[in-house]
């Protein structure tokens, strides 16, 4: 088995030579990526720094002599990204360890979000106890709070640099012994909101013999459905929620950014896209919303979630984005109306419940999508049973077609 451990061997040589120690106590090879840009490494690397500007296609020179550290945060990232991306296709990397202040968690977390998911990856980072997303993002990386900074060795650093050394060993050399039966898999989007529609369809799609991931629709969640849809991992989409496309464009707390939707129609899979929680916009506390939405409809979901009703404008500029993303689609598509309402709070009696904004959302919508994309609009809420049990369906019949089913 095999880790690498990428650190810049500048600043943090100390420490990083004794993590490769405790790995290489406990029989795991160790291969040391050198990030540093400044100054010289405190020990010979296994891959030089000047070897991971190059595969940037930048020079260690030019970015000592720019001087510049958030350009050599950056290039180095990306250099360190390709050197482990690799070494994992070349069969040579079993898992990944950094340890660092923010320059080197940014570039050692560059190159582990550059890995598939599964693969184990472990950050010692000064930053692990505050907002850990800009390293985090949408992969599994672990995150341990090195409590004091990583500058020189001492009884505590020593005691934390050594557990996540041993946490890496045990994730490389142990197999979990757990059986994975291999099937079709259908990635599902959900919020609170949504949970029931999901629950049926989920259900339903397994009874059929489908494996289903169901990703909480908060930013990361739907990236990290589009980034498991681009590795090939999820085989067809049930695009139940798609409430981040109302974070992106009106500034909500919760977006995926302007790729959400994409993976699918690019890969060319079977994909049911809804209009789920396309009625609400996610803020923290209700304290934190902007002062420019003072006027507009609330429901404090809870203390930390303060959701905002969109508008009729807002929900008709939605219908045409999501109907632009489906156009683009290549595989089979459908978008599915619920309409008598887009989330729990959107239907007749509750605080969203607004049929004039869910008519400019259907309305645009109709108006937008190609003759490609099948419509099926159903005279149901979203948590209906009738219309989640409709889209699993719609989505099998996909499946099927393009061959693609469980046998």
């Amino acid at each position: 088995m095999s880790v690498v451990v990428v650190g810049t061997l500048d600043t943090k040589g100390e420490e990083i030579g004794f993590a490769r120690d405790v790995l290489r106590a406990q029989g795991v090879d160790v291969h040391v990526v050198d990030v540093g840009v400044m100054g010289e490494p405190e020990f010979e690397p296994d891959t030089g720094a000047d070897a991971v500007a190059a595969a940037a296609d930048a020079s260690l020179d030019g970015l000592r002599d720019a001087a510049d550290r958030g350009e050599a945060v950056e290039v180095m990232g990306e250099g360190a990204a390709a050197v482990v991306s690799r070494m994992y296709e070349a069969g040579e990397l079993d898992g990944a360890l950094g340890l660092g202040g923010s320059g080197n968690t940014s570039i050692a977390t560059a190159a582990m979000r550059a890995l598939p998911v599964g693969v184990p990856k472990l950050m010692v980072s000064t930053m692990a106890s505050g907002d850990t997303e800009p390293y985090v993002g949408a992969t599994d990386i672990a995150m341990l709070y090195s409590v004091a900074d990583i500058e020189g060795l001492n009884q505590l650093s020593r005691q934390v640099i050594a557990n996540a050394a041993l946490a890496m060993v045990g994730m490389v050399t142990n197999d979990p012994a757990v059986e994975v039966e291999e099937r079709p898999t259908i990635g599902i989007t959900m919020f609170g909101v949504t949970t029931p529609c999901v629950q049926t369809a989920r259900e339903y799609l397994e009874s059929r013999g489908y494996e289903t991931i169901v990703f909480h629709a908060t930013g990361t969640g739907g990236r990290a459905m589009e980034n498991l849809v681009e590795e090939g991992v999820i085989d067809g989409v049930l695009d139940v929620t798609t409430t981040e496309w109302a974070d992106e464009l009106v500034g909500g707390v919760l977006s995926a950014g302007p790729d959400r939707l994409d993976a699918a129609g690019k890969a060319g899979i079977p994909q049911v896209v809804s209009t789920g929680a396309l009625d609400m916009v996610n803020f923290g506390p209700r304290d934190s919303v902007p002062e420019r939405f003072d006027e507009r409809l609330f429901h404090v979901h809870n203390p930390q979630v303060t959701l905002m009703r969109t508008t009729s404008a807002e929900c008709a500029e939605l219908g045409e984005i999501v109907a632009e993303k489906l156009n683009a689609a290549t595989g089979p598509t459908a978008l599915a109306l619920p309409l008598d309402g887009v989330s729990m709070l959107d239907v007749a009696g509750e605080r969203f419940h607004d049929p004039e904004a869910d008519a400019a959302l259907f309305d645009a919508l109709r108006r937008g999508v190609s003759d490609d994309v099948e419509v099926i609009e159903v005279d149901a809420a979203v948590n209906d049973d009738e219309f989640a049990r409709t889209i699993a369906a719609k989505l099998d019949e996909y499946m099927r077609e393009a061959g693609l089913a469980p046998e």
